[in-house]
């Protein structure tokens, strides 16, 4: 199972939920049926008899590809409701929508990554049929810190969830360059990274890279192969509302840079890598 997925099962499971898992790839699942969760060989086999069915997957071929299936296997007057938690387009999720039965489909991305989600940090915006927010509220309650309900359109959830992502990946890239600076400056890089840490310049949801763009092994969870992908959707969805992002090209370049590289499953901060690269 991916980081995502294993860590909102992980967390149903400690919020007493009953919880199947289904993952595309056999034998990925063994952490979470030890925690507790049964594990199912089919779409259709994770979704019976459940209330709802949660999707993680990485992309929107992905997600498109599990969406048939289950619907397919899903009798009409079924009252399953799917929620989707990946990062995917606004135009994927609204076909998502389409694609089940009485619309009983919302857009659930997260804001947080596998550790906030674990001990329960994590937020998570709603987009789609309210009646279906709604009952899932015990859900929303127990498994994240916050919701937010977003409206009938599930793609306005998405849409915010990229422009999240998008200010995470350009600021990855900033501070990268202010460390290399300051490596090439003859700075302790030790002072330098104390000081990140007390700069209100540096938000705060990137102290928990500092370590890993100052000298770390860029062993994290959000790699620069899906950083690159969630640019690029960013990027997409100003261009559809005639809006041009001049940075958002370069970002989402040096992310696809970087995976060509080598870093393709390694951590965002490899971006740094790159920056050194360039050094004269």
């Amino acid at each position: 199972m991916g980081r995502m997925g294993r860590a909102l099962a992980q967390r149903l499971l400690t919020q007493h939920f009953s919880v199947t898992v289904w993952n595309r790839t056999p034998g990925q699942a063994g952490q979470v049926v030890q925690d507790g969760a049964t594990e199912a060989f089919t779409p259709a086999e994770a979704a019976q008899g459940a209330d709802a069915v949660l999707m993680s997957l990485t992309d929107d071929r992905a997600v498109r590809d599990v969406m048939t299936r289950l619907v397919d296997a899903v009798p009409g007057g079924d009252d399953l409701v799917v929620a989707d938690t990946s990062t995917v387009s606004p135009g994927t999720s609204r076909a998502l929508r389409d694609l089940m039965p009485g619309g009983r489909f919302l857009a659930a991305p997260i804001l947080g990554g596998p550790l906030d989600l674990v001990l329960g940090n994590a937020r998570v915006l709603l987009g789609g049929d309210q009646m279906a927010a709604e009952r899932l509220e015990p859900v929303w309650r127990d498994a994240f810190a916050s919701s937010a309900y977003c409206g009938d359109d599930p793609g306005c959830a998405v849409t915010l969830k990229l422009l999240n992502n998008y200010l995470l990946m350009a600021n990855v890239v900033l501070v990268s360059e202010v460390v290399v600076t300051a490596e090439a400056a003859g700075f302790d890089m030790a002072g330098v990274r104390n000081q990140l840490f007390r700069w209100a310049t540096v938000p705060p949801i990137l102290r928990n890279r500092l370590d890993d763009i100052v000298g770390g092994a860029h062993e994290g969870w959000f790699t620069t192969r899906l950083g690159a992908k969630d640019v690029r959707l960013a990027r997409e969805v100003s261009e559809e509302h005639g809006v041009v992002l001049p940075l958002a090209h370069l970002v989402e370049r040096l992310y696809e840079e970087a995976a060509e590289l080598g870093w393709a499953e390694a951590d965002i901060a490899a971006v740094v890598e790159l920056v050194r690269r360039e050094r004269r």
